[in-house]
Parts: C-alpha cells; sequence; structure tokens
C-alpha cells in the first residue's frame, strides 16, 4: 500500500504531474511519467530533497508542537430577560522538546553557574588578603616612627643640664612655631587674634607632652596613644580629600560644533535642543536678524539655517517628509521574480452587462445584489480558470462614478471595455477609453450582447475606431472579442485574449518581499472596526504585518478572501480584506507593509499633519479669495447635508456628484460626511446645523434615532446613487427664488379727460388691444416712453363700474395718482411666476 503512482502522489499534495515530475527528476530519481510507480523509500528521498532545496534540514525533529481548539457553550443573560447562547473558543499550544537535549542544557547552565561562583569568592579572598597585608604595612610603619621620636625626646632630656631640668617654666621654653595639634585641627579651633592666655597654655601642654616621654611628633604635634590614633586614622580614611570632593566636569576648552538637521519648519525651542542651548539664545540671534519671535514660534528653514551658521554650527538641510522617504527607501524589495496573475478592470456604460459578464466567469450571482441592478463598489475578485488565474476589478458605469473608473484603471494591468452590441458607444465608454489611455493599460473590447437580435458588432467598431480604438483585424493594436454574458458564447476567446495580452506584458512579482499595493476599497464594520479590501501588487501580505494605509496604519488581525474565508496570506493579484488599521483609508490609496509598528506611526502622523495643513490652507485661501466677492449680491442659499455612507467608495462619489448641483444661488454644503452608521453625534450636528441626514446603505443607532423623533429632523435612507441625485436636485430648484414675466393684457388709448367731482380727473379711453382689468397693474406710456407706473383708481362703462372691458369698446379710466392727457397709451400688464430649474 505504500507505493503510489507519480499521478495519485500529484493528487494527495496537490500539485501539478508535470511540475512534481521535474522534482523527482532533480532529486535524482528515475521517474518519467505520471504511471511510474513510487516505493516508500523513494518518497522519503525526494521529501528529504524538497526540505534541503528550502533551506530546512532534513535531520529528525528536536521539537513537536500540538495545538489544540475546544469550543464550549456559555449561556448569559441578555435584554428583556431572555438567554443568549455565547460559543467560547479556547485554543491551547504546547511544546514537547527531547529529553536529552533538556538534560544537557540544563547541565551547561548548573556548570557556568558554579564556575561563577567559584571566580567570585576568589576575587573576595584575594581582595580581603591584600587589605590585610596594606593593614599590617601600615601598623609597622606607625610603630617605627613612634619608637624614633621616643628616642629623640629621651635624647634632649638627657642632654640638658640637672637644674635647668628641674626649674624650667613654660615661660622660658624655647618658643617654637604653632602648628596646631591633630584635634585642635580637626574642630576648627586655629583662630586669628587668640589671647596670650591661650598660647601658653597651648605651649604648656605641649612641654608636658614631651616631658612624658610618650613620643610627640615632630614639628609640634601632640602624641596621641595607640588607641587614639587608630581612632583617628579611621576617621581619615572616611573623608573624602579635596580633589576627590570637587565636580569631575571641566569647562570645555574650545567650542564644540554641532551637525544640526533643519528642516522646512522648525520652532525655535526645537533648534535651541537640537544646537544644544537655551531657547533664549536663539531667540537672541533672531533678534540680532531681525526676526522678532518667541520660543514657541515657528520658523522657516532659510531662516533656522542662519540661525545656525550664526551660532557656529553645521546646518544639514532636511525634507519634511524624509521620515516617509527614508522608510520607504529602506524596505527591500528585491528577490526571485516570478509570474504573476493579470489584474483586469471591467468597464464600459452602464448596463452594458459588466457584471453580467464577470458574473458568467465567477459562476455567482453578484448583479443581482446590487441595488437597482447596477454596481455601486468596485469589486474585486480572483478567479481560478482553465486558462490560469485572473484578478478582476468590476467598476460602476454610472455617471457619478468617474473617480471610481479613474481609479480602477491605474490599479490594473488590463482593461476589459464591455459594449453592448445593441446600443453602442455611450459617454461612459468614451470616458473608460480616456481612463485606460491615460493610465497607460492596454484595452480589449468585450462586444457583449451579442445574442440579441438588434446586435450590430460593426457598428460598434466603426464608433470605437472614430475614437482612435481600431481593432486588430482592421491593422490596429486591440482585440475586439464578440460574447454574450446570457449565453456563454465567446467568454473563452476572451479569457484567451486575456492571458495573451498578460503574456506580451509580462507580468512579474517578488513573492518573498514585503507586500505593496493599492486600496480598492474600505469601510466600517460596526462588530469589526474598519475594513479595508486592498490588492496586493507586489510581495506577500501575511497576518500580523504592520502596515500603512494612506494616513492610518495597524497590524493584520485578520485576512479574509472574497469569499469571506479566512487566510493566513496572500500573494500577488490576490485581493482580500483586512482588519486592523486605525481608520477607514481613501480608495486609491497606497499601502505598504513597514518592519515596525513605531515607524508606521510616525509616517501616518506626518501625512494626517500634512493633510490638515493643506485642507486649513485651501479653507483659508478660498475665505481670502472670496472675501469681496459676495460684496454686494444676496447670500447664497445652502442646503446643508450629514452624508454617511458604507464605503469610502460611494462617500466620494456622492461627494463630487453633490458639489457639481447647484449654481451662483443656491448649493449643497456637506457639513459632515463618514463612513459607517448614524450615530448620535451625527444627529445632534445636523440638529445643531438645520440640516438633513442621508445614508446610504447605512441605518441610524438607537441613540441617534431617538434625538432624529425628539426633534424632527428629516432623515432619509437610500440605496441608489442617483435616486440622491435627483432629490437633492429638486430641493435646490425649490430653493431658488421665483422668476416673474410680465404679460402685456391689454391696451388703451386716451382720446379726452374730464373731470368729476367725484372721481377727480378721468380719462376717456378706447381699448384697442387686448383686455383691460380693473385689479392689474398698469403703466402709462407717453411717446412711446413709460412716464408712470401704478393702477387703476375706476373703470366705468358708461355709467357702471366694470371689472374688465375688451378691445374694441370705449371705457373710462381714472388712473390714481397721476394726470394723463390725451394721446397717451395705459398698458395693463400681468405678472407670471415661472418655474425655474437647476
Amino acid at each position: 500500500m505504500s507505493e503510489v503512482t507519480v499521478k495519485k502522489l500529484a493528487e494527495d499534495v496537490g500539485a501539478p504531474v508535470d511540475r512534481l515530475l521535474k522534482q523527482i527528476q532533480a532529486a535524482g530519481l528515475k521517474h518519467t511519467s505520471e504511471t511510474d510507480v513510487m516505493s516508500a523509500d523513494e518518497k522519503q528521498a525526494l521529501l528529504s530533497f524538497l526540505k534541503r532545496s528550502h533551506g530546512e534540514s532534513d535531520a529528525e525533529a528536536k521539537k513537536i508542537t500540538l495545538k489544540r481548539k475546544t469550543t464550549s457553550t456559555l449561556k448569559v443573560a441578555g435584554m428583556q430577560g431572555k438567554t443568549k447562547t455565547v460559543n467560547v473558543e479556547v485554543r491551547k499550544k504546547r511544546t514537547y522538546v527531547k529529553r536529552s537535549e533538556v538534560s544537557v542544557d540544563l547541565e551547561a547552565e548548573k556548570q557556568k553557574q558554579l564556575e561563577e561562583e567559584m571566580a567570585r569568592k576568589k576575587a573576595e579572598e584575594a581582595s580581603i588578603q591584600a587589605e590585610k597585608e596594606r593593614k599590617e604595612a601600615e601598623a609597622k610603619k606607625l610603630a617605627e616612627e613612634q619608637a624614633k621620636l621616643a628616642e629623640a625626646a629621651n635624647k634632649e632630656k638627657e642632654s640638658a643640664p640637672a637644674g635647668e631640668r628641674k626649674h624650667r617654666t613654660p615661660e622660658a621654653a624655647p618658643k617654637k612655631a604653632h602648628v596646631p595639634a591633630k584635634d585642635d585641627a580637626k574642630k576648627g579651633h586655629k583662630k586669628k587674634g587668640r589671647s596670650d592666655h591661650d598660647d601658653s597654655e597651648s605651649r604648656h601642654r605641649r612641654e608636658k607632652a614631651k616631658s612624658a616621654g610618650k613620643g610627640g611628633r615632630k614639628g609640634g604635634f601632640v602624641s596621641l596613644t595607640g588607641e587614639e590614633e587608630s581612632r583617628h586614622r579611621k576617621i581619615r580614611s572616611k573623608k573624602k580629600p579635596k580633589a576627590d570632593r570637587e565636580h569631575q566636569f571641566e569647562k570645555p576648552t574650545e567650542a564644540q560644533v554641532h551637525e544640526v538637521q533643519v528642516p522646512e519648519s522648525i520652532t525655535v525651542s526645537e533648534l535651541a535642543s537640537r544646537m544644544n542651548v537655551k531657547g533664549t539664545q536663539v531667540v537672541k540671534v533672531l533678534f540680532g536678524l531681525g526676526v522678532m519671535a518667541t520660543i514657541n514660534q515657528t520658523i522657516d528653514q532659510e531662516t533656522a539655517t542662519l540661525v545656525v551658521e550664526e551660532m557656529g554650527h553645521t546646518p544639514t538641510l532636511i525634507q519634511d517628509d524624509a521620515v516617509e522617504t527614508n522608510i520607504i527607501d529602506s524596505i527591500d524589495y528585491e528577490g526571485e521574480e516570478v509570474t504573476r496573475a493579470p489584474v483586469v478592470s471591467v468597464m464600459g456604460h452602464v448596463d452594458h452587462g459588466k457584471t453580467s459578464l464577470l458574473d458568467y466567469i465567477r459562476r455567482a450571482k453578484v448583479a443581482a445584489g446590487e441595488s437597482g441592478g447596477i454596481t455601486q463598489h468596485i469589486g474585486a475578485y480572483h478567479v481560478e480558470t482553465g486558462h490560469g488565474m485572473i484578478s478582476f476589478l468590476d467598476t460602476p458605469g454610472h455617471a457619478a462614478f468617474t473617480a471610481m473608473r479613474a481609479r480602477g484603471a491605474n490599479s490594473t494591468d488590463i482593461v476589459i471595455l464591455v459594449v453592448a452590441a445593441d446600443d453602442g458607444v455611450m459617454p461612459q465608454t468614451e470616458e473608460a477609453v480616456q481612463h485606460a489611455r491615460s493610465a497607460g493599460v492596454p484595452i480589449i473590447v468585450a462586444v457583449n450582447k451579442i445574442d440579441k437580435e438588434a446586435a450590430d458588432p460593426d457598428r460598434v467598431k466603426n464608433e470605437l475606431a472614430a475614437k482612435d480604438v481600431i481593432p486588430e483585424d482592421w491593422g490596429g493594436d486591440v482585440q475586439f472579442v464578440e460574447v454574450s454574458a446570457h449565453t456563454g458564447q465567446g467568454i473563452d476567446e476572451l479569457l484567451d485574449a486575456v492571458l495573451l495580452q498578460s503574456e506580451l506584458l509580462e507580468l512579474k512579482a517578488v513573492p518573498s518581499a514585503p507586500a505593496k499595493g493599492v486600496v480598492v476599497e474600505a469601510s466600517l464594520d460596526k462588530g469589526r472596526g474598519a475594513v479595508s479590501t486592498v490588492l496586493i501588487q507586489n510581495g506577500t501580505l501575511r497576518q500580523g504585518d504592520v502596515v500603512i494605509a494612506g494616513m492610518f496604519f495597524g497590524k493584520v488581525r485578520a485576512m479574509l478572501d472574497e469569499n469571506g474565508q479566512k487566510v493566513s496570506e496572500a500573494g500577488p493579484s490576490i485581493p482580500v480584506e483586512i482588519l486592523g488599521l486605525n481608520g477607514t483609508p481613501d480608495a486609491g490609496d497606497d499601502f505598504i507593509v513597514v518592519p515596525d509598528e513605531k515607524r508606521a506611526r510616525e509616517v501616518a502622523n506626518f501625512r494626517q499633519g500634512k493633510y490638515r495643513d493643506v485642507r486649513f490652507q485651501r479653507q483659508q485661501s478660498a475665505k481670502l479669495e472670496n472675501l469681496f466677492q459676495g460684496m454686494g449680491q444676496d447670500e447664497v442659499k445652502n442646503l446643508n447635508i450629514v452624508l454617511k455612507t458604507d464605503v469610502r467608495g460611494s462617500l466620494e462619489a456622492l461627494t463630487a456628484a453633490l458639489a457639481e448641483i447647484g449654481n451662483e444661488e443656491v448649493q449643497v454644503k456637506i457639513v459632515s460626511s463618514g463612513v459607517g452608521g448614524i450615530a448620535e453625534t451625527d444627529a445632534n450636528l445636523a440638529l445643531a446645523t438645520n440640516a438633513v441626514i442621508i445614508g446610504f446603505n447605512v441605518r441610524a443607532d438607537a441613540a441617534a434615532k431617538k434625538v432624529i423623533d425628539a426633534e424632527g429632523l428629516d432623515l432619509r435612507y437610500y440605496s441608489v446613487i442617483y435616486d440622491i441625485i435627483d432629490h437633492i436636485k429638486k430641493a435646490l430648484t425649490g430653493m431658488l427664488a421665483p422668476e416673474f414675466r410680465e404679460d402685456i393684457v391689454g391696451l388703451a388709448e386716451v382720446r379726452d379727460t374730464f373731470r368729476s367731482p367725484r372721481f377727480g380727473q378721468v380719462a376717456g379711453c378706447m381699448v384697442t388691444e387686448g383686455t383691460i382689468y380693473r385689479n392689474k397693474q398698469i403703466r402709462v406710456l407717453r411717446d412711446n416712453v413709460v412716464i408712470f407706473e401704478g393702477e387703476l383708481e375706476s373703470l366705468r362703462r358708461f355709467k357702471d363700474d366694470v371689472n374688465e372691458v375688451r378691445s374694441g369698446t370705449e371705457c373710462g379710466i381714472g388712473v390714481k395718482n397721476y394726470d394723463v392727457k390725451v394721446g397717451d397709451k395705459i398698458e395693463v400688464f400681468d405678472s407670471v411666476r415661472v418655474e425655474r430649474k437647476l
């Protein structure tokens, strides 16, 4: 049973037969066909060869690690008295090591400790013996000195005459230079201006000590007993010499010159710290240069360079992005290159069948899951086809997703341009061609819906040829493939065209290098936190790697493929979802793997600070430029919106689309935007700014709903992006100021004038055009020039008051607050409100 064929072995290990045969032949085994039989020894020889080729040892394992996973259930009390069952997973790992290795290690450790202990004891014994010898030498020397002093004192006593020795008084004793005794020196009794009594007593004590024959020291020092001398010697040994009591630092003999790194902007205090001087010194130098600055203010690179040179140091100019540049340059992407799978972006006009085409390839229903049947996110998938692995990016085709299509073109190797055979080239088709051309990516045209009766592939070729997309059979360099996402016609030919194009591109990657790539999409999940879909372009991404993505960083806690299955690593051209970043990066941001978390935090903080500075400068510039622009004009009406979406790509597309709506009178102002559900802070902000809350594929939580219901805020949920655009456009249209148009409804000519005691001046008129109405506004024209505008005071037909008089009829008209003349014309007009549109 241990003997198997090469084909069966390949199936067991999950490797292609041809590759396994190559490895068998490289191991020195004579097997050339998949039907050849391999014995147990030959399989062992092949395994040893593969281990050696991967740098592993084929020796017997010295350690064994066992992992065990157990799952138990725990019942906890939930809301409203309900019980909830929670699954608890416990993972255990234990490593077993051979006993021989452990015993050898313990024996070596014990031997090392024993040797160290013996060496320490020998050093202590040598130190004690040296100290003992030193003390004996000192005692011997002191005894010799005392004996000599005693002998000298005895000789002096014997040489003096008897009477002189007997009657000598302290006053008659020969005067010697006064040297204080050791006790006096210790107690600090050497003072100026002593009395004669104290001086005579000192001399008396010295003579008494000499006459006692106790060996007083030469020079006037008092002789001490052996016990006192020993005690004083101990005191002297404890007291440090004067030289030891002084500090050991010395003033530098010459100035220290430092090499100071000067960034593009730096605070005065930081610059002083880098030069090892006080901040006040730098401030003084700045004052001398004519710059009034405090230690907390920021100065530019040029000024900082002058200060460094003025203080005698050497400046080194560095850029602000030096941290970011250094960490990126330090990453090594060299290694053995292998062929990688192509990354293909599917682009085209909306509803031309992009997702359906990809759906047929993947054998999964993707379009059914998109609201309104259109793609609103960039979907990333990798497919194992019979022609090899291909990674696909499905980009939206709606007009609002221009940025997404541009990003998709920049992230891929090949663009499949889907054009419906019954519809032809549309605006988003032309836009996709422009994106692919600007990114320098080759195009493969998939003429879809070829199974329809109205299909006209030649029309598609003609229209694309007019856009400089020339088919191969017309002498161009673009492959055209007729396909049907419904029947599957031409799908194999399309995949062959993709793989042929990828072979021409010679796509390479280094799997052993740290991963780098691009962020395809990012979202905020309530249970998992920030979730980012990334496409790896080079290297291998592993769980636990530290990643920088745009302005955010973090350690990869988990990785999922497009089917939601956990994976531990992903190689080039593979899209995966990663968890662990401290925020949601923008779609299209680059991501890289860095060695440690500290450097990742530095780069992320620098990028966030740079983004804040740029945004602040842009805001200030806009304020300065528009400072006087609005003077004398009507105030612009703003529709405030709080916008929350499910992913970053949708947020970017919506923000760009809403910014284009409006004119000089009304416009959309997004007071807050973000990824994730609608929180209480969003509701409070909408309340403060009188804003409409819009949720795109997200919902409000319980706290937010409470505020919204209590305050009556306007909350709207959407799942299709163009519904938002249409509704916002209607709302802005309603905010436009009304516009009125004047329609002339009647014209009367004044034939005569007379005065009435009741009505004042009355003009006898003939209605020449239209109808004269009593309750409408009028203008009086003289020589076709408007001289008065007002209203009618009365309108009479014979003796009756009437509301209107038609053309060709005489009437009497009383003009309020104005006297008309014969020949004037009275024009009656009506103001009609005109509906305005954006």
